[in-house]
């Protein structure tokens, strides 16, 4: 009886351990560069850079959990008047995948980012500061495929709404990782929707 109860329950956990086990981890730290540019129409662009950190944790074979941060800044000047904005966006979310062929998995997320913004103005000795931040709620879907042992690639659309007077916007997101070992590997990625883009350089590494 004990036998059979055991094989049982290697049969019922074989499939879980295929889904777990295909060569593309769900659990990974990060860090590096990044840097945002705004379209601002007949204001010019806008280029801010600065870090991010974000990671990754399966919490069972086919979910993980997502969370990170970011924050940019960058200045502008006009004659006397220098303004300096800061940008930060923490980041909280839920994913889901599953394998479509070997190698190959649909991948979805559902999240959510405070985007908290200050500006600081200096007009000779006068100065002052304006804020302001809102919520969004974002999904997004996509595939992640395993090109070799050390290549992989991403790529989604998303749909982010921020409310509070903020305009709903689509998004699409593309990157890849070149790894260097099983844990390390590097990580470049790009993030775009109409008016905004932003990309990160950033080391990863992988459990």
């Amino acid at each position: 009886m004990r036998k059979i109860f055991l094989a049982s329950t290697l049969l019922l956990a074989a499939p879980l351990t295929a889904l777990a086990d295909d060569g593309m981890s769900y659990t990974y730290v990060e860090g590096g560069w990044n840097r945002l540019q705004l379209d601002a129409g007949g204001a010019g662009d806008v280029t801010a850079d600065g870090g991010y950190v974000r990671g990754s944790f399966a919490v069972a074979p086919q979910f993980h959990v997502i969370v990170g941060a970011s924050r940019v800044s960058g200045s502008e000047h006009a004659g006397a008047a220098r303004v300096k904005t800061t940008l930060d966006v923490p980041y909280l979310g839920v994913g889901y995948h599953a394998p479509i062929s070997d190698g190959l998995d649909f991948t979805s997320e559902f999240a959510w980012n405070h985007r908290s913004a200050k500006s600081d103005y200096r007009v000779d000795d006068a100065r002052f500061r304006e804020t302001s931040r809102f919520n969004e709620v974002l999904g997004m879907v996509g595939v992640r495929n395993r090109f070799t042992e050390t290549l992989e690639g991403w790529l989604k659309g998303g749909y982010a709404n921020g409310g509070d007077g903020q305009d709903a916007r689509w998004y699409g997101v593309v990157g890849g990782q070149v790894s260097f070992t099983d844990t390390w590997g590097v990580v470049l990625e790009g993030q775009f929707d109409k008016d905004v883009s932003e990309y990160r350089v950033g080391v990863r590494a992988s459990f």
